[in-house]
């Protein structure tokens, strides 16, 4: 089983930035890649960044420019560092952790961090 959690949240003003943490433990044997997403109110939830095992990238893409996603693999830690933000990037933002071989794929979910930007 494998455990995530979000952190680094907050209130913010437009024109700052955030950094967002994402702590995984347990079993992340077979680990593919990490994802950030994020759900706004009355949206759906969005792919925001996403790296895999063998870090490569990829970002939404009015995002491009703005956020980038890393990865600490000794501390299983997965970042969004977030700059210029705007109200619009106001959301509950999610980590997301699969694991798997080519004979299945699992999918972690952490509760999701709040963000808001205020104008």
């Amino acid at each position: 089983q494998v455990q995530v959690v979000e952190s680094g949240g907050g209130l913010v003003q437009a024109g700052e930035s955030l950094r967002l943490s994402c702590t995984t433990s347990g079993t992340t044997r077979n680990f593919k890649r990490s994802g950030w997403y994020r759900q706004a109110p009355g949206k759906e939830r969005e792919l925001v960044a996403d790296i895999t095992a063998g870090g490569r990238t990829t970002y939404k893409d009015s995002l491009k420019g703005r956020i980038t996603i890393s990865r600490e693999n000794a501390k299983n830690m997965v970042y969004l560092e977030m700059n210029s933000l705007k109200p619009e990037d106001t959301a509950v933002y999610y980590c997301k952790v699969q694991v798997g071989t080519h004979f299945y794929t699992n999918d972690f979910w952490g509760q999701g961090t709040q963000v808001t930007v205020s104008s």
